[in-house]
């Protein structure tokens, strides 16, 4: 084992699903950097978005990286805008993690983001349209910020098997132990 997994995409993606049952595939632990942050802050991240500004939030979202980062046998499930930021990408490579862009197509994000209302940014009346800018704008960041990218656009658990065999052929993981 030589690091963490860090999974990045749009929300929606499936980040948090596809972790959690990668992790469990693997036999390591998972963590959700914005559920984190919020067990940290005693805030939801929309209650920081409120009262901090997204500026606010990325900052608390940096120190989250940096603390997560350093702790071997994770699968993290980022923030849709974790990767954005240089400095977050760095931090997780520094460390060994290696870096899973999560990448689902456009409109099945659009789908499965049709009544969320926990995302602030997605908290607008046209909603579909900031999606496609926001996945236009993001997509690439994405995609450069990543060592692999899966396609996403299938359940989480299948997802998180293939996460699981790359995880395993770049030698971050050892194979799941078998069940007798």
């Amino acid at each position: 084992m030589r690091g963490n997994i860090v999974l990045c995409g749009f929300m929606g993606c499936g980040k948090t699903s596809v972790g959690r049952r990668a992790a469990k595939l693997l036999g390591w632990e998972f963590r959700d950097l914005d559920r984190w942050i919020e067990e940290q802050e005693g805030l939801t991240v929309a209650e920081i978005f409120a009262r901090y500004g997204e500026a606010g939030f990325r900052q608390r979202e940096a120190q989250a990286v940096e603390r997560t980062a350093g702790l071997p046998g994770l699968v993290i499930a980022s923030g849709g805008g974790t990767v954005l930021d240089p400095g977050n990408v760095a931090g997780f490579h520094r460390q060994g993690g290696v870096i899973f862009f999560l990448d689902a197509p456009l409109a099945a994000l659009q789908e499965r983001l049709k009544n969320d209302r926990r995302r602030p940014l997605l908290q607008v009346p046209d909603r579909r349209r900031v999606i496609e800018e926001l996945y236009a704008k993001r997509s690439p960041l994405y995609r450069a910020a990543a060592d692999v990218a899966i396609d996403a656009g299938a359940p989480p658990g299948i997802v998180a098997k293939r996460v699981a065999r790359w995880a395993v052929s770049l030698e971050i993981a050892a194979p799941p132990a078998k069940s007798t």
